[in-house]
């Protein structure tokens, strides 16, 4: 009798534990569902929660703060044991911080930072990010008349990225090589209020433009439709992210770099610290996790992935490693860089 209960309570702990890791769920708030990465992030997510046999729900708030936060009310409600945060608004979102808090459901911060303790920190280094950018533009443009294409005002990562843009720059702008003739922000990060920024820059400026430091991968967009009505492109542009279009206009000369974030390793790495927070792990337990402060002066905990820049000297990494086929990156160019040649 002894035996046969022990057995029982054995194999009921065991159930009851393969019940609570089927049962886990996992919300994701999206900002919006606009640019092309998401969808990447989004199926690097569900591929890992699947294999911890997680359940992933999400809402997207379609570039609405307000929304964002009824968005995350409503995962919390449809029981989310833990949540993923792409912040529309960095100072916006405090507030779901707090009701996820309140019932006891940890948050991932993903790709932007959201400046609360309480929330794990996951994205790649920006400030890094943005030295990659401006490297690679220097390295074409030297000296010359430069433009700073600036993320979302409402978004940490914009001012990471132009903080390690000036470091690069900074130099030349001291030895006055390089005069940056115009800087704005791009709200939203959308490619149609990045080209109009563009488009009124070149008019202030009478075309007076030699480089363009753009922030990410669609606001580059943006820039090069401006230069292309001016024909003007060609001149050096950096992004982020691997888009594909960006990458193809890299082929054929329309950029000079993308700064690739794998996103497949991003979602990845978020799904499984999501299953690990909600199943009581603590953040600094996280495998690759450290403690990190903020410009701000907050204690986080953060884990950054190493991001690669990419240009027509390297194109052939993204194809090796699944990101693009040759054929949607070598689209259009008769005679390029490797693969395309």
């Amino acid at each position: 009798m002894k035996l046969f209960t022990t057995a029982a309570v054995v194999f009921s702990t065991l159930l009851g534990g393969t019940a609570f890791a089927d049962s886990l769920v996992v919300g994701v708030s999206w900002s919006n569902f606009q640019e092309e990465r998401w969808k990447t992030d989004e199926a690097a997510i569900k591929s890992a929660l699947d294999a911890a046999g997680a359940t992933y729900i999400s809402s997207d708030a379609q570039s609405s703060a307000s929304k964002q936060l009824s968005d995350v009310e409503s995962l919390i409600a449809q029981g989310a044991d833990a949540l993923i945060i792409l912040a529309q608004d960095a100072q916006a979102i405090g507030p779901a911080v707090q009701a996820a808090s309140d019932e006891g459901v940890p948050v991932v911060g993903y790709d932007r930072l959201i400046e609360d303790p309480r929330a794990f920190y996951l994205t790649f280094d920006n400030v890094e990010v943005g030295r990659m950018q401006a490297r690679a533009v220097f390295s074409e443009m030297p000296k010359g008349r430069y433009v700073m294409i600036k993320g979302s005002p409402t978004d940490p990562n914009a001012d990471f990225l132009r903080g390690g843009q000036q470091e690069i720059i900074q130099a030349a702008i001291d030895a006055g090589d390089i005069e940056i003739v115009g800087e704005a922000y791009t709200d939203g990060w959308l490619p149609a209020n990045a080209q109009r920024n563009m488009e009124q820059i070149l008019t202030a400026t009478n075309n007076g433009v030699d480089a363009v430091v753009a922030s990410n991968d669609g606001t580059a967009g943006g820039v090069v439709a401006a230069l292309t009505a001016q024909g003007m492109e060609g001149i050096p542009v950096s992004g982020q992210d691997g888009d594909h279009a960006a990458l193809n206009r890299v082929a054929k000369g329309h950029q000079t770099v993308s700064v690739w974030k794998d996103a497949r390793e991003l979602g990845k790495a978020a799904g499984e610290i999501a299953v690990a927070l909600a199943g009581g792990s603590a953040m600094g337990d996280v495998d690759g996790a450290g403690s990190w402060t903020s410009p701000a002066g907050t204690a986080m905990t953060a884990k950054f992935l190493a991001p690669v820049p990419v240009t027509k000297d390297n194109l052939s990494a993204v194809v090796d490693a699944g990101w693009i086929t040759k054929d949607a990156l070598c689209q259009g160019v008769s005679s390029g860089p490797a693969p395309c040649n």
